[in-house]
């Protein structure tokens, strides 16, 4: 996707950043490139799925 956007003039003097969501960007100015990347939270053995091929244990 290819999009212009042509800011004629922009002054900012404060930024007050109350919260982030988990998809979010903030750009002021001239931005030429934006690079996307994921970044997991989760501790590693939850991603993972559980081990089927243990059989249950007899009872």
């Amino acid at each position: 996707m290819r999009m212009t956007v042509i800011n004629k003039e922009i002054n900012v003097n404060t930024i007050r950043v109350i919260g982030v969501s988990s998809s979010s960007v903030l750009m002021v100015g001239d931005t030429n490139e934006i690079r996307l990347f994921s970044l997991s939270e989760s501790p590693p053995e939850e991603s993972l799925p559980p081990e089927s091929s243990v059989p249950p244990p007899k009872t």
